[in-house]
């Protein structure tokens, strides 16, 4: 799906078959190992076409249907490849931009009743270059409750990333520390070497929302709405 005319095509044919379009899951993959500097940017063209031109050329032709039936759940998959190897540099940076996209689709579609999560599923499967009978609790099946809880009405949560697989189901987040504020002068590069470690301290670190709850919190010190 990753042409434009490809992906409507599927989602009205979807539409038309079911009367109406109330779940759509990507799950489309590839992966051509390649790492630096032998990585070319065809390798990269080919991931970011299947991974993220995919996902965002299908959930833009759902769109329309979930907005104006005021409900939606969109499942799209990333992957804990996007922790980097050294030879999966186009698989990660691809599967990285879907959280990106999922998070802004998260954001919007909060007024249409429309929730868009991630799942990261770990499984032993054809892909992953693996031929044969999956090994016990290696199985794709074990993935598909969470993937199943995602797109389900009841589904609590939007914008979220959930790992899958093996038996085991966990909550994946991009998270920020609350660092080091400079105020009394203007902040130099020996303050930040000065300060490294508060910089770097876990603790008290919190998970944005979106953009404005991030920018509210990171530049929260410098008191931009003072009350008279």
């Amino acid at each position: 799906m990753a042409s434009t005319g490809g992906a409507r095509a599927l989602i009205d044919a979807a539409a038309e078959r079911f009367g109406r379009l109330d779940v759509l899951i990507n799950n489309a993959g590839n992966i051509r190992w390649a790492g630096m500097p032998e990585v070319d940017d065809n390798n990269l063209r080919l991931h970011l076409a299947v991974h993220l031109d995919g996902s965002f050329n299908t959930a833009r032709a759902a769109w329309p249907h979930m907005v104006e039936q005021g409900y939606g759940r969109v499942v799209m998959t990333t992957s804990s490849g996007l922790f980097g190897l050294p030879n999966n540099t186009s698989y990660a940076a691809a599967k990285g931009a879907v959280i990106g996209l999922a998070r802004s689709l998260a954001t919007a579609g909060v007024d249409h009743g429309i929730k868009v999560n991630l799942i990261a599923p770990g499984a032993f499967t054809r892909m992953a270059g693996r031929g044969g009978e999956a090994p016990p609790g290696m199985a794709p099946e074990l993935v598909a409750p969470m993937a199943a809880f995602l797109a389900h009405k009841d589904c609590p949560v939007s914008g979220e990333m959930y790992a899958a697989g093996f038996g085991r189901f966990a909550r994946m987040f991009v998270a920020q520390t609350p660092g080091y504020v400079q105020t009394s002068s203007q902040p130099t590069i020996e303050d930040v070497a000065a300060h490294w470690e508060a910089i770097n301290d876990e603790s008290g670190y919190y998970v944005p929302t979106d953009l404005n709850e991030w920018s509210a919190k990171f530049m929260g010190h410098l008191n931009l709405n003072p009350k008279d």
